[in-house]
């Protein structure tokens, strides 16, 4: 047989089996519904939808309906307030007040968070042997509850007998009132902040890890040192999930409670600076202190709308900064 013939045997060959696959593949039917598999499958979800729609969804629908209303818990009584708790956050001048400092304290708060967590990550990183240990500890403090974090806080940065302020006076700084200086509580809160950014590390160390090593060889035989490469190719390469914790971290921010509560206002009879009222503990303090809950309603409501139009812009503004693999 020629070299001629053995390729028109093949060629014929071939085209025979594509018609066999093309003749199969025209005769296949989609799967079949499985009925009971999907059955099977609402009844696993069942718990997480029905307390979804109970304690998420339902909570929700009820706390719009009672910001239109004057509801008192301690009378248990509701008139109808039409639009008078949203026009109330407005005159209001501790919504403002609040507002302000939330807001304040998430734009330093978040960037630091995000700094410190990814120093950490790629601290984790370079370590070989005993990595587990390493992660465990830093893990750690996630782990402490507030109460007991805010407590060993209380004793850190205590203006007189401080650690802190002891450490920075042995190298001739005098510390500052970090819990009654007005400019140095929002920072004393951050501080506390960053002792639980664990979480954002072990993200941040996930990606880490799946960033090529490929990539990082190709740039040493360039030339590219490390500040070169951790800015041209591990920042572009884990960008996803620095979107993903800013988007996270913000929404927290704002919401920001338990260490402002703990440090500043768990004594009620404690005369805390205006500047560590949070808009969630004076949404609290309407609803749990003055049993005002129509109006702690509605101003979950403004929070609500602001958390969501800083995430649409964030989401928006994210096609520029954050690369996807896959992407062109």
């Amino acid at each position: 047989m020629t070299a001629h013939d053995t390729r028109t045997a093949v060629h014929t060959r071939s085209r025979a089996n594509t018609r066999a696959i093309n003749s199969g593949s025209g005769r296949r039917r989609p799967p079949k519904y499985n009925r009971r598999e999907a059955i099977a499958g609402y009844l696993f979800i069942s718990p997480w939808i029905i307390g979804f729609l109970v304690f998420t969804l339902g909570a929700m629908a009820y706390s719009l309906v009672i910001s239109f209303s004057d509801y008192n818990l301690a009378t248990n009584s509701a008139s109808p307030a039409g639009v008078d708790n949203y026009v109330e956050l407005f005159n209001d001048p501790r919504v403002a007040l609040s507002l302000g400092n939330t807001l304040f304290y998430a734009v330093m708060a978040v960037p630091l968070e995000i700094i410190f967590a990814l120093f950490l990550a790629l601290l984790l990183n370079r370590v070989g042997r005993g990595a587990g240990v390493f992660r465990t500890v830093y893990y750690l403090p996630k782990m402490t509850p507030a109460v007991a974090t805010a407590s060993v806080f209380l004793l850190l940065l205590n203006g007189n007998t401080g650690a802190i302020n002891k450490a920075l006076a042995a190298v001739g700084i005098q510390g500052p009132q970090w819990l009654i200086d007005p400019n140095w509580v929002k920072p004393s809160i951050v501080l506390m902040t960053l002792w639980g950014v664990s979480g954002t590390m072990v993200i941040f160390l996930a990606a880490l890890k799946n960033v090529p090593r490929d990539l990082y060889e190709v740039a040493s035989i360039d030339g590219a040192g490390p500040i070169r490469q951790f800015f041209t190719i591990t920042i572009p390469m884990i960008s996803a999930s620095i979107f993903f914790n800013v988007i996270v971290l913000t929404i927290a921010a704002l919401q920001v409670f338990d260490q402002a509560y703990l440090l500043f206002w768990r004594d009620q009879t404690n005369s805390s600076p205006e500047s560590s009222l949070f808009y969630g503990v004076y949404l609290f303090q309407q609803a749990f202190r003055q049993f005002n809950f129509g109006f702690a309603a509605a101003m979950a409501w403004l929070l609500f709308v602001i958390i969501l139009i800083i995430t649409l812009v964030q989401v928006k503004f994210s096609n520029r900064f954050v690369y996807y693999e896959g992407d062109k």
